[in-house]
């Protein structure tokens, strides 16, 4: 693959431009009307985020499927999983039809997963991601799961936080 240089020469300006999303998502699950308790935020942060930190040790460390940056731990790509997956799975889950049909629901988890394909194929032509073995294709396959973990995540919280009052 070629990487997508937006008329910039030089790898670090490439960087900005993944980075300056990861903000937007930040600075969006900050300022969206919050459907989620404080609790429920929280649970569903820490979630997502030792989900990301496992699936990458796994998946990037052991397998060497895929990684960020170059081979090997990078403080980068421990910033780029703090910044991206707490704040998506937070948009993601504060906006999910959980009082909807089933069809509302596989609807909005398709639309979520579309835009997390094409966000990867983005990062991966900037040279932030990179493929070696992964290919887009699983992504497409494996984010519906992802997607359905975080309402089971959810739904379990909700469940504990119940028994609790």
């Amino acid at each position: 693959m070629y990487p997508i240089y937006l008329g910039i020469k030089g790898g670090s300006l490439i960087m900005m431009y993944v980075f300056l999303c990861f903000l937007v998502f930040n600075l969006l699950a900050f300022f969206v009307p919050k459907r989620l308790v404080p609790i429920e935020i929280y649970a569903t942060c820490v979630f997502a985020y030792a989900y990301g930190i496992t699936t990458d040790l796994v998946l990037d460390l052991h397998y060497n499927l895929y990684g960020y940056l170059q081979k090997g731990f990078q403080w980068l790509s421990l910033l780029a999983v703090i910044m991206y997956f707490p704040s998506i799975s937070f948009l993601f889950l504060n906006f999910y039809p959980f009082n909807k049909a089933l069809g509302r629901k596989v609807l909005y988890i398709l639309s979520w997963t579309l835009f997390s394909v094409v966000f990867e194929w983005f990062v991966v032509h900037t040279d932030f991601f990179y493929y070696n073995g992964w290919k887009l294709q699983y992504s497409a396959l494996v984010y519906p799961i992802i997607f359905l973990i975080l309402v089971s995540n959810l739904k379990l919280v909700r469940r504990i936080i119940a028994s609790k009052c």
